[in-house]
């Protein structure tokens, strides 16, 4: 594999077997497409596809070869209950269009109504073979977008990042692996305005099929040599360096506890920063990660300027068919050094007062953010107070659940509880006003959201961008906070940042180190 102009050139190893990509039969048809748009006026937007079998190929073989040359690329992954891997990936490269949010760039202002406003004008028609995501905007938005929807949170902050204020890759064409049955769907789009006719429409079908099948066919290339990922030589063992180090982060905590004792809030979050210089490419750093740390939300984004590498745990919201989804997050422990270890800390926890006392706060908060939007009498509490287990801490979990309101939309449902309780604080506006004053930067994207947003106007999945790290000019930035209360400890509260940022810690270390020492086996005689 090589670099050309910056971006990723592939190589693979020979195949078993030929499939021709060209005569790979596409589903549905052009006539099933045709009464569904024409005939039937079901919507404008309508996924097609082609299969082929997974045995011999991996969610991220399948992202090297499509990333070829590509700027803007992306892959979603997850696995369940901390060992179970979830049934869909989502692999995807050259978006057809790529929104930047922010002073000087593509848009500006709430990026909620410039996102809007893209999805609008597709009305997409559902599919049986296809259940899942197929298509409409992957990225994310930052912690700091929150002042377009909550003025009165908006502070002049110092920006250490420069980054967009938020990212959107609009893709109609990507590769759904189905792990369950170890096939892969590349799915395309037929997308046919009320004007379009039938001739018309066919051309955009057989348009649609051939990227389809042009996907196909890189993925079935046969260059005959191995995949690897470009990596300019390590120098392993650099030092994270902290934006306020422990007396900063203990500053925050003393502060935060007299604005609780006076009565402001009843709980915060504030955060530390860690900057850490590193060779390492970013899509390593991914595939260490992955080992590391799998989680329910696993993701590589590569934004152009700066790339995204995250296992987060945390749902923001997820809208499945107009249903809203919130879960919160809030109480963490270690992992035990023994499983007799990890049952005793995992009970303590529960067991902790402190802990239980911020997780009900922060569920109450997730369901009054719920309710907002929803209908009252749908909203409910589906699961409280659970034990969940992830590679370095455990946490206690809820999750809140409602049906949203015929007035509002999955963008008001994002609104509502952007950014989650659990990265902010309760009450949620006076504790984001306290933590950016107390910050004084720029979060970007840590606290904020990563996800899809469908062309179905009643999907979309964002998780909280937590043990996320972003890849930028040579550095990786890793950023983690704790929930403070009236009896938190200063010592304790900053340990527990230091916890949850040693899964993404160790997984700069052990690449760099791998990949070091492949470098230093290359060079001996």
């Amino acid at each position: 594999m090589s670099r050309q102009n910056g971006r990723l050139s592939t190589t693979t190893a020979s195949a078993s077997g030929y499939v021709d990509p060209h005569v790979l039969p596409a589903l549905p048809t052009l006539q099933t497409v045709e009464q569904y748009i024409i005939t039937e006026k079901r919507g404008n937007c309508m996924p097609v596809f082609v299969e082929l079998p997974a045995h011999f190929m991996t969610p991220c073989a399948a992202y090297l070869r499509i990333a070829k040359d590509s700027k803007y690329s992306f892959m979603l992954e997850s696995t369940v209950n901390g060992e179970n891997q979830g049934r869909y990936s989502f692999i995807g490269s050259d978006p057809f269009k790529v929104v930047r949010t922010g002073p000087g760039l593509d848009a500006q202002g709430d990026p909620m109504t410039v996102l809007q406003k893209e999805l609008s004008v597709y009305k997409y028609i559902r599919i049986p073979e296809l259940p899942t995501f197929t298509g409409g905007a992957i990225g994310y938005v930052s912690f700091d977008c929150v002042h377009y929807f909550e003025p009165k949170t908006a502070r002049d902050l110092q920006d250490p990042l420069g980054i967009p204020e938020a990212v959107f890759m609009l893709a109609d064409t990507l590769i759904v692996f189905d792990h369950l049955f170890q096939k892969l769907k590349i799915v395309s789009h037929v997308f046919c305005p009320s004007s379009a006719s039938t001739v018309n429409l066919a051309f955009t079908y057989n348009t649609a099929v051939a990227k389809a099948r042009r996907i196909a066919k890189l993925l079935l290339a046969n260059h005959g040599a191995p995949l690897v990922v470009p990596q300019p030589p390590i120098t392993p063992g650099g030092q994270a360096v902290s934006n306020v180090g422990s007396t900063g982060y203990k500053r925050f905590v003393t502060k935060l506890k007299e604005h609780i004792v006076k009565g402001d809030i009843f709980q915060a979050v504030p955060s530390q920063r860690l900057r850490r210089e590193t060779n390492l490419h970013p899509f390593n750093a991914y595939l260490q990660l992955r080992q590391v740390n799998p989680s329910p939300y696993t993701f590589f984004l590569d934004c152009g300027d700066l790339q995204l590498v995250g296992a987060s745990p945390e749902t923001l919201c997820r809208v499945e068919r107009n249903k809203v989804y919130n879960h919160a997050i809030a109480g963490t422990t270690h992992r035990g050094e023994t499983p007799e270890d990890d049952e005793r800390l995992g009970a303590e926890l529960l067991k902790s007062e402190k802990d239980r006392a911020e997780h009900v706060m922060l569920v109450d908060l997730a369901r009054n953010d719920v309710n907002r939007v929803c209908e009252p009498a749908t909203v409910k509490v589906d699961s409280l107070m659970q034990l969940e287990k992830f590679s370095h801490v455990q946490h206690i979990t809820s999750q809140v659940s409602g049906k949203l309101r015929p007035d509002k939309t999955r963008f008001d449902a994002f609104r509502s509880i952007f950014p989650a309780g659990t990265v902010s604080g309760a009450p949620k506006i006076r504790a984001i006003e306290l933590i950016s004053e107390l910050e004084g930067e720029r979060r970007g994207v840590y606290a904020g959201a990563v996800g899809r947003w469908d062309f179905a106007e009643d999907e979309m999945d964002t998780c909280i961008a937590i043990r996320t790290m972003t890849f930028k000019d040579g550095a990786a930035y890793l950023q983690a906070g704790g929930g403070i209360v009236y009896d938190s400890i200063e010592e304790d509260e900053y340990v527990e940042t230091l916890n949850k940022l040693k899964a993404n810690v160790r997984t700069i270390d052990l690449a760099e180190r791998y990949h070091y020492e492949l470098q230093q086996a290359a060079e001996a005689p």
